[in-house]
């Protein structure tokens, strides 16, 4: 069978989508940059800049918090302008379905996401919305990497799924790690809308122990958020070291790989939060680095969905992963 050739009009297209995936990893950044600099209400109006059009606001008044706020709400725009040419390039230029209404939801997903952005400054950074609004943008993110990865030469040109020696068990595995991401980053945006970055102000003791006494819902969730860290690195180290171990699954090698080095580096940034009490760089870059690892996990997830079918080497079974065609 032909496999399918990427046109240059499609190569564009993955081109945009991969910096569209990027933008929003920065963009999450900005978001945190905006909550630790303390900058989230600088523009106290919505859809408006003080009473003018946000978009010809003169930038001499950007002054103060303005210049982290004003500027995310500009960032965000320039987001949802350029997933609105992908979903139309999409149903335009790609047959796959599937994809195409990817793309309509990652568009619904990023208006809902400025009206979540509005309603944080309306309402005055009520936790449940500010934690939504953190949330979707990790959702968004993960359907824009699904994106670029789909309307990749990659994906596009690849072969079709091989076989390969791998257990059950590591497909559970790389499911286990990509969800669990999603957990320990909303016990994150939690921990973080209702101030509990500091509830235990030591690291890595607790309290000057294993285990804090748990004298307030801050420090329990504070705590919960430290265990769900070294969950989380003992699902990516172990997966880490099957992935690279197994010379069949070489595209899952490169984000395993990067989730091993970025998941130490987490781990760092969370401890610089604290030894420095939560001061706007480490702040900043923590938020940052969970996109960066729920990307990663995504990657393998989704691209071990496409191009493998696992295979018992002890019983000779075969596990497919069903889901994503090309």
């Amino acid at each position: 069978m032909e496999r399918t050739r990427l046109t240059k009009g499609r190569i564009w297209l993955n081109r945009i989508s991969v910096a569209l995936a990027v933008l929003t990893v920065a963009l999450i950044a900005y978001g945190g940059l905006v909550h630790s600099a303390g900058a989230g209400l600088s523009v106290p109006d919505w859809p408006t800049t003080y009473g003018e059009n946000m978009f010809t606001y003169p930038i001499e008044k950007w002054t103060g918090g303005i210049v982290y706020e004003h500027g995310h709400r500009l960032l965000a725009s320039g987001i949802g302008f350029l997933m609105i040419i992908v979903t139309v390039w999409l149903w335009v230029a790609d047959s796959r379905k599937w994809l195409k209404w990817l793309g309509t939801a990652a568009l619904l997903a990023v208006v809902i996401q400025g009206v979540l952005g509005g309603l944080t400054v309306l309402m005055r950074l009520p936790t449940a919305v500010s934690v939504s609004h953190a949330m979707l943008a990790q959702g968004f993110l993960i359907m824009t990497v699904v994106i670029a990865m789909a309307t990749s030469k990659t994906w596009v040109e690849g072969a079709p799924k091989k076989e390969v020696s791998a257990s059950k068990s590591l497909r559970g595995l790389i499911f286990a790690t990509f969800a669990f991401t999603f957990v320990q980053i909303l016990l994150g945006a939690i921990t973080r809308h209702t101030y509990s970055g500091l509830a235990i102000p030591d690291f890595p003791l607790a309290m000057g122990g294993l285990v804090p006494e748990f004298s307030s819902f801050n420090v329990g969730l504070h705590f919960a958020h430290r265990v769900g860290a070294a969950i989380l690195g003992t699902l990516v180290v172990i997966q880490g070291v099957k992935v690279l171990k197994n010379k069949e699954l070489k595209l899952l090698h490169a984000p395993s790989l990067w989730l091993l080095v970025m998941i130490g580096v987490q781990i760092l940034l969370g401890g610089t939060v604290i030894w420095t009490r939560e001061a706007i760089v480490p702040n900043t870059l923590h938020v940052a680095g969970g996109a960066i690892i729920f990307a990663l996990t995504a990657m393998v997830y989704f691209r071990a969905r496409r191009f493998y079918e696992f295979q018992s080497p002890a019983a000779g079974e075969e596990v497919q992963l069903h889901g994503v065609r090309a």
